[in-house]
Order: C-alpha cells, then sequence, then structure tokens
C-alpha cells in the first residue's frame, strides 16, 4: 500500500481535511507520518473513512464507530450492536411516517387554521410529549 497526502485522501474520500483531522484526533484514524507539513496517509484509510461514513449515516456516533475498530484498526463490529441500530431505525421510520403523513395532512386540511385541525394538534400533543421525536442535531464541531 502506498501513502497518500491529506489533500487526496479528503478528495477520495469526499470530506474536507478537517474532518480528517478531527478523526484522528478523535482516534479513528492515523498518519503514517508527514511529507513536509502535509500528513499522509496508508491508502487503508479509505476503507476505514468508508465505514465511519456508514456509522455516522445509521446514525452511531464517533465514540460507538471508535469502538467497532481494534487498536490497530481493524474492524470489531458487535452484530448485536448492528441488531440494535436496526430496532432503532425501524423505530425512526414509523415516527417519521406518523409525522410526514400528518404534516401532509395538515398541509391539505380543510380546517380555517392548522390550529383548528385536529390531526395538526395530534401532532403538536405528540411532539410536546416526546412521543413525536425531532431530528437531532450534531454536536458542535462534530462533522
Amino acid at each position: 500500500m502506498t501513502d497518500l497526502d491529506i489533500a487526496e485522501v479528503a478528495q477520495r474520500a469526499g470530506v474536507p481535511a478537517s474532518t480528517l483531522r478531527f478523526y484522528e484526533e478523535k482516534g479513528l484514524i492515523a498518519s503514517t507520518g508527514r511529507r513536509g507539513l502535509r500528513r499522509q496517509y496508508d491508502s487503508g484509510v479509505l476503507e476505514r473513512l468508508a465505514l465511519i461514513a456508514l456509522g455516522r449515516t445509521a446514525g452511531f456516533s464517533l465514540d460507538e464507530i471508535a469502538r467497532m475498530f481494534t487498536p490497530d484498526g481493524q474492524p470489531r463490529i458487535d452484530r448485536q450492536t448492528l441488531s440494535a441500530k436496526a430496532e432503532e431505525l425501524d423505530t425512526r421510520i414509523r415516527e417519521l411516517g406518523v409525522l410526514r403523513d400528518s404534516l401532509r395532512h395538515a398541509a391539505a386540511c380543510p380546517a380555517p387554521t392548522h390550529m383548528e385541525c385536529p390531526t395538526f394538534r395530534r401532532l403538536l400533543a405528540a411532539a410536546a410529549s416526546g412521543t413525536v421525536a425531532v431530528p437531532r442535531k450534531r454536536a458542535p464541531g462534530a462533522p
């Protein structure tokens, strides 16, 4: 395997160099050294970045993703963890379906105002009680 410059890794992985530096700071990836001022990475980092991207897309935190790698950088993904995340996603999909349907109804509802629409009022009550989950925001500084 050959070493890749940080700019090349960023371009190939489709992430900014700042994300690579952040991931390195979090221990998710490691550079092999420097050429001048530029970090160098083993080409295997691209597969690791793909796994990180998949984990982020699935909703895993960076700390959870970090635990999915051995100290030498090899994937070690617990199948029970994947199953549990799939169940969480099923729940979220159901919640989003209810939210979507309620919003579509409210958009076409013949009630004079949204606040007079019983379906919209139920959606508000669900949101207030936490039954309809609001999308989570990423922590500041997290890519």
